[in-house]
């Protein structure tokens, strides 16, 4: 195993942020990984390099997780367990799985990144996130090279969240992910309007449709990484509380929202952002996505400063015309 010098990591990442790594290596076997983690602690593993934002060089070694592979286990007439190694590209394994018709992740489709990182932020779409689907998942543990297995229950799920953003960020390495599929009586999600409006003349949509449908919604308001740098969804989209949400129905009567629970109500980041006229704004190389306010962009030469500033301005905006924080999602380096 070689591990090269002051490498740059601008093609490694979807923003296109040129960081450069003191150190690298790529490894594509767990007994590697075990071996580079008996000398090296001081370390930053890159998976497919989607969500993050690069705001300075890597002063330690960056271990890129090439693991490949995907396996079917347990399966019976309604359900298959399946595990796909962490370097999987996310979208690539959903297709895979619709092609063997299974399903629970065809509302994930052409999300960036790879399987390996999608508990961490528990990724979500179009009303669906991983924790609908997720079975368990095995980790290497940094300090001591040990594997563990993390059931659904030890992964403490949330909005865009796990134990892998809070206690235990930095202490594990995710390896694999075994997802519970089903294989009859799809449970389909296409409560959206978005997703309606495609499927209006299809009675029973199928799983490949739904799929279909979403990259179509998607390709349409969300830039391609590889034309434009970006790392999809930058902020989360914010829960106020029901008297906030109030307040700001009588000021703002159009505001779109979605009822999570009686005291919880979810607001779109994306209109937020919009009504402070970020939308489609741009700063040197920085900016807004013009059709969608939510996906901060790298027009080219963008440094990761630069993108961490704008969201920052966006932020403070945001907090002074409507009284919410909007949280960052990407993990800012």
């Amino acid at each position: 195993m070689n591990i090269s010098q002051n490498i740059s990591l601008k093609e490694y990442n979807t923003f296109g942020i040129n960081a450069t790594a003191k150190k690298y290596i790529s490894v594509s076997t767990i007994k590697e990984l075990v071996a580079i983690l008996k000398d090296e602690k001081d370390i930053f593993i890159l998976s497919g390099g989607s969500n993050m934002l690069l705001t300075k060089d890597l002063d330690k070694l960056v271990i890129h997780l090439n693991l490949k592979g995907v396996v079917v286990n347990d399966t019976n007439e309604e359900s298959v367990f399946v595990t796909a190694e962490a370097g999987e590209n996310w979208h690539d394994f959903v297709i895979w799985c619709i092609s063997q018709n299974y399903g629970g992740l065809e509302n994930l489709s052409l999300i960036p990144g790879n399987v390996g990182t999608s508990p961490i932020q528990n990724i979500g779409a179009y009303g669906v996130e991983i924790k609908d689907t997720f079975h368990q998942l095995e980790a290497i543990e940094i300090e001591t090279g040990k594997t563990r297995v993390f059931t659904h229950s030890d992964c403490n799920f949330g909005y865009r969240n796990s134990i892998f953003k809070n206690e235990l960020k930095g202490n594990y390495i995710i390896t694999s992910v075994t997802f519970k599929l089903t294989k009859t009586n799809h449970k389909k999600n296409i409560s959206y309007g978005a997703i309606q409006s495609l499927l209006t003349n299809v009675e029973n949509p199928t799983i490949k449709e739904i799929s279909d449908a979403i990259i179509s919604i998607r390709q349409s308001k969300l830039p391609d990484p590889k034309e434009i740098g970006n790392s999809g969804s930058f902020f989360k989209n914010p829960v106020i509380d029901r008297d906030l949400f109030n307040i700001l129905k009588e000021k703002f009567p159009e505001i779109p929202h979605y009822i999570i629970s009686e005291n919880e109500i979810k607001i779109p980041a994306g209109w937020l952002i919009e009504q402070c006229e970020f939308k489609g704004k741009r700063f040197g190389d920085a900016g807004v996505h013009t059709k969608q306010a939510l996906v901060l962009v790298n027009y080219k030469n963008a440094t990761g400063q630069e993108i961490l500033n704008l969201a920052q301005d966006i932020q403070k905006t945001v907090q002074n015309k409507f009284n919410i924080n909007l949280e960052i999602e990407v993990n800012v380096i």
